[in-house]
């Protein structure tokens, strides 16, 4: 199975100029060829009942690591919901599915998902971001990153079907402001959505998300005040993909699948020369061996300064009090780094190479 990765030596994301007339550059993807298990350096399974009984919103399934759960053939990831009896973690279910979270994480961009819906009453098929640092047993990102409750993280839903609602999409948002049955949201009935692959869609910038099947949009946020409150996406969100199974499953229901073709995230890019001044911000050399020079505008003055691997990780964070300044890089691995400074009015993010 192969794997892509794809970097800009320089990405800006500028709160004046990020999301006008963007052009995209792909940064990760998968495009699921072979055959057999999913690729574990993409994505995990999450297994773990969060309360040790059952999942969230009353749903009935297990979520389980195995192969006739979740599985890649003919150039697809196959999420499959089954019925039938199954015992983990000391609980009986009658149902089984599998539940994916990334191990990949991003701040902005587009994600495109070309996917085919299962059928059923009962059916709850999902393609979705959480906030990184959410706190949620049994996550990827719980055990590093995990300091911020739901919906504090911040909830992006890029596409949901219900299978009691066959052929309506929807994607929501879900904020300290709106949550649960959030108002957030929008959809649209599309013909097909379970005998045909539709491209699903969510381009996320400073200001607003769009959400869109097909290219055609069905649904903008974009509130007129943007905090804590409406707007905890100044920060990482990573990539679910599940299929849930309610309590109002069709009794004749015995299998249907998920079948995705791929996921791919974006990112705007940029066109500039390495090492010129960006928004008024200059960070060179690039690549970087031992020490990363830092030139700011006085008003990024207090600005926390911040780098992540490009799996999300943390491996940096200072608040800054000057807006010339060295950073020792000498220590961490050879890779693409990304560098984000931000306070209350700017953000300043790009990529650099550790060589």
């Amino acid at each position: 199975m192969k794997i892509y990765f794809y970097f800009l030596t320089i990405l800006l994301i500028s709160t004046s100029t990020y999301g006008q007339n963007p052009v995209y550059e792909l940064i990760w993807a998968d495009e699921f060829e072979g055959n057999g298990v999913i690729n574990s350096d993409n994505w995990f399974h999450q297994t773990l009942l969060p309360n040790g009984n059952s999942w969230y919103n009353g749903e009935i399934q297990h979520y389980t690591n195995r192969e006739e759960n979740s599985f890649v053939s003919d150039g697809t990831l196959k999420i499959v919901a089954k019925k039938g009896f199954f015992t983990d973690q000391g609980v009986i279910k009658e149902y089984t599915s599998a539940r994916l979270n990334s191990k990949f994480a991003f701040t902005y961009g587009k994600v495109e998902v070309r996917a085919k819906l299962p059928f059923g009453i009962g059916t709850w098929p999902a393609i979705w971001t959480l906030g990184q640092n959410i706190t949620e047993p049994g996550g990827y990102w719980n055990d590093t990153n995990g300091t911020t409750s739901w919906p504090a993280c911040g909830e992006l839903d890029i596409m949901e079907h219900w299978g009691n609602n066959q052929d309506f999409i929807q994607s929501a948002i879900h904020s300290p402001s709106s949550f649960g049955n959030t108002f957030n949201k929008g959809g649209r009935s599309i013909p097909n959505v379970s005998n045909e692959f539709h491209i699903y869609t969510m381009e996320w910038t400073a200001e607003k998300m769009i959400f869109s099947v097909d290219n055609i949009v069905h649904y903008t946020y974009e509130p007129a005040v943007q905090n804590a409150e409406t707007w905890p996406f100044d920060a990482n969100q990573y990539i679910l993909l599940n299929v849930a199974i309610q309590p109002d499953i069709d009794p004749s229901f015995t299998e249907s699948s998920m079948e995705i073709d791929f996921v791919r995230v974006y990112q705007e890019e940029i066109l500039t020369i390495d090492n010129n001044p960006l928004n008024g911000i200059t960070i060179y050399p690039n690549p970087a061996k031992d020490i990363l020079h830092i030139e700011a505008p006085a008003d990024y003055l207090g600005s926390e300064i911040t780098i992540h691997s490009m799996i999300g990780q943390t491996v940096f964070l200072k608040k800054i009090d000057v807006v010339k300044f060295d950073l020792n890089v000498s220590e961490l691995e050879k890779g693409t780094y990304f560098i984000r400074l931000i306070n209350e009015s700017n953000s300043h993010s790009q990529l650099f190479i550790k060589q």
